[in-house]
């Protein structure tokens, strides 16, 4: 099974749907998320469980065991620049199969794909992504399904949700119809197949730095 999950490390992490991933038990997964989480948090339990073989990702680092599965064989990975990610999700979800982008053209990323010149310039051929699922988290819902995102939380979450053929999202809270202003809906009701509430959440930070008090 494909899963587009939506998430830029801590922030904007569908962390109770991929709970009850875990939770579920399925194995041999492929995620398209910009990263994996960190150690234990996000999609990094689901490493820890071995229920992920293939990771479709931008980001790979700050996760140990991500680095230590990759490096022993156990986990594959397919490297996609951040744009480049966020256009094969929002193309999948436009029923685009694919693409030309100047992003990767004499680097690893375009090895096995193919090149054309546009105007006397290289461009790579990158493939849409079609997922069989796609987890999502918003901030606020209404009753039928349209999404508002908090700020930088938005991340890949809007195009992670068109890309899926079932799109799950887990809400902080959830409105009557009629009480969103239609011209704040990041994400219209069309695409949301199920819906849950995650309320409340900890705001876990990724890093903290202090600084030290100086003396008086």
């Amino acid at each position: 099974m494909l899963i587009a999950s939506g998430g830029f490390g801590l922030c904007g992490l569908p962390e109770r749907l991929l709970d009850a991933v875990r939770d579920s038990g399925v194995k041999n997964l492929t995620f398209a998320s910009n990263n994996a989480g960190i150690d234990n948090e996000g999609i990094g339990k689901l490493l820890r469980t071995k229920q992920v073989t293939k990771m479709i990702s931008s980001y790979v680092g700050e996760n140990k065991e991500f680095e230590r599965q990759y490096l022993a064989g156990e986990l594959e990975v397919e490297f996609c620049p951040q744009g480049t990610l966020a256009e094969r999700m929002r193309a999948g979800g436009a029923g685009i199969p694919g693409f030309y982008t100047k992003t990767g053209v004499g680097t690893q990323v375009a090895e096995g794909k193919e090149v054309k010149v546009f105007d006397g310039e290289d461009y790579i051929l990158e493939r849409g992504i079609f997922a069989d699922l796609a987890l999502v988290k918003a901030w606020k819902a209404d009753e039928s399904g349209n999404l508002v995102f908090r700020k930088t939380a938005r991340n890949f979450n809007q195009p992670a949700a068109t890309c899926g053929k079932i799109c799950v999202v887990e809400v902080e809270e959830v409105v009557p119809v009629g009480s969103l202003d239609p011209d704040s809906i990041h994400l219209p009701g069309v695409y949301v197949q199920r819906m849950i509430i995650g309320a409340p959440y900890d705001k876990k930070i990724e890093f903290r730095t202090l600084r030290e008090r100086e003396a008086a």
